[in-house]
């Protein structure tokens, strides 16, 4: 069962305390290697990738327009070093454990990233 609520906050901080103790991300991908990313709901002409602190909330979004696509772990540490600093080069926002409704946090990459400093 699922932990994310309607608090935003709440579950950005659920992303933090959850990816330090596994130093795992979960994010989706399809068979041709492709990640998820959508339109910004927030920031108009801005994509943002979503990633969850857990497989099992990962899972749950790979229905519908997304059946294609399956959880895909990514080391943390690469996930801070690397995806951070390409997804902010590509201009696209991080989407930090957006709950069923597909609520949730759109942040910028370096500021994800220095939430683990």
């Amino acid at each position: 069962m699922t932990k994310l609520t309607a608090d935003i906050q709440a579950n950005c901080d659920l992303f933090l305390t959850e990816t330090k103790d596994t130093q795992v991300v979960w994010g989706l991908c399809n068979e041709e290697g492709d990640w998820l990313s959508v339109a910004s709901s927030e920031f108009e002409d801005s994509e943002v990738m979503p990633f969850w602190s857990n497989e099992a909330d990962a899972t749950l979004h790979c229905t519908e327009e997304w059946a294609e696509f399956t959880a895909t772990m990514i080391p943390l540490d690469v996930f801070v070093e690397d995806w951070m600093i390409t997804l902010a080069e590509d201009g696209v926002l991080v989407g930090m454990n957006w709950n069923d409704q597909l609520d949730g946090a759109e942040k910028e990459p370096s500021d994800v990233a220095k939430l683990y400093l």
